[in-house]
Formats: C-alpha cells, sequence, structure tokens
C-alpha cells in the first residue's frame, strides 16, 4: 500500500463547502448549456479519447474529482473501467443520479490510500487546482506509485503564474477556494520528479469562457 502520509491541506472542509453549494448551479450549467462536456470541445474530446484507448486494457481507472461524473460516464461508454471520487458529498449525489451505471464515492485527493501498482490510468480533470503547491508534488508521487507499468495519467489544468482567490463562482454563488495555476513546464517537472515519464501535451489558449488550459498525460515506466 502507499503509506505515505499527504498533509491535508488547511482549507479542506472550507473547498468541501464551497463545492458543495455550487454543485447545484454547476450541474445545471453543464446540463443546459454544455460547458464542462467534452463532447462539445473537439480538442479535450481528443484527448480523452487517446487516454481512454491507452488505459482501457491497463486495469481499473480512477477518476479523481470526478464532480457530477460526466467524464467519468464518458470513459465508461468507451470501454473504461472507471470509478470517480470527489470531495464533495453533493458532487457525488447527483453523479450517482445522473449515472447510475458507474460507481462513485466521497474522497480526498490526499487521504485516498491507493494499492501500489493497482491502477491502469487516473485522471484529475480539472480537479487538482485547490491542491496547494507544496501537495500537489506529494500527490502526484501518490499517484505515480498506484499506476501499473505503462498505466496512464491525465491531467486537466489552468495555466497562469498568479494563485487566483474565488469568492464566488458558477453564477455568483458565495465560495472560498484558491485556484493554484501552474505553468505547462511546471507541471511536466511536477510528473517528472514523480517518477512519470511525460508522452502527450496539449495547449489550449482562453476561448471567452475558461482561460489558458494544458492537459498533460504521463505514464509509468514498464518494467
Amino acid at each position: 500500500m502507499c503509506h505515505r502520509q499527504i498533509p491535508q491541506p488547511v482549507d479542506l472542509d472550507i473547498v468541501r463547502d464551497s463545492y458543495d453549494r455550487v454543485a447545484d448551479n454547476y450541474v445545471e450549467m453543464v446540463l443546459t448549456t454544455g460547458v464542462g462536456d467534452i463532447r462539445n470541445h473537439p480538442w479535450l474530446k481528443a484527448a480523452v479519447d487517446a487516454f481512454a484507448a491507452a488505459v482501457a486494457d491497463l486495469g481499473p481507472v480512477l477518476d479523481v474529482g470526478c464532480g457530477p461524473g460526466t467524464v467519468t460516464a464518458y470513459l465508461a461508454e468507451h470501454a473504461v473501467d472507471v470509478s470517480g471520487i470527489d470531495l464533495s458529498p453533493r458532487m457525488i449525489d447527483h453523479a450517482r443520479r445522473l449515472y447510475p451505471q458507474c460507481t462513485f464515492s466521497v474522497g480526498s485527493a490526499t487521504n485516498l490510500d491507493l494499492a501500489e501498482s493497482s491502477l491502469g490510468g487516473l485522471m484529475g480533470w480539472w480537479s487538482l487546482f485547490n491542491l496547494p503547491r507544496d501537495v500537489l508534488p506529494q500527490v502526484l508521487r501518490s499517484f505515480a506509485k498506484a499506476l501499473r507499468p505503462g498505466g496512464q495519467l491525465i491531467v486537466a489544468t489552468h495555466v497562469g503564474d498568479e494563485d487566483v482567490e474565488r469568492a464566488e463562482a458558477y453564477g455568483g454563488v458565495p465560495v472560498q477556494w484558491t485556484t493554484y495555476q501552474w505553468q505547462p513546464e511546471q507541471l511536466v517537472g511536477l510528473a517528472i520528479g514523480a517518477g512519470l515519464r511525460p508522452v502527450a501535451e496539449l495547449r489550449l489558449p482562453s476561448d471567452g469562457v475558461s482561460g489558458p488550459t494544458v492537459v498533460l498525460v504521463a505514464q509509468r515506466g514498464v518494467r
């Protein structure tokens, strides 16, 4: 087992409560506008399709920070043995309601207790940016240990140099969280430091809905 203790972010409970508050609005936005649904974004869809094809035969996949399960369900439709986990109980309520064919649970990226070499893939799809800068490297190391040889991690996150303090989100709902932004080169360095080999990188400019984005895919070496 991966027993190394990862420190819990000091704002973990505050962030959880914030996502519980925005969950209903977020789900309504996804269902009515399609924002956040990769089917409506060809480049993001292509990245997830490639990830699904690479990991489908390698074993279970865990979608960490799955929110209402939209991408989890998409992977399941593509023959991936996937389950989702999210910090917010309200998000998980929505995921279970919308996609009863999938398995979802409540939990934090910093407290997963993953067995070594147990997963074919891991996904952090816009779900790791609330992790403090000293915590994310430790989470990525735990992910690397949990992957089977040849297994892959896919991460999508915000690009930037500054940490953004959010006070409202998704229709003006009051929240309290920090968005930690990374430059692609920094994220690649973290993946390498965790023991992973970067295999693909997609950079997208701001599209008027979200700011600049990076999608990084990294692989655990094959013995």
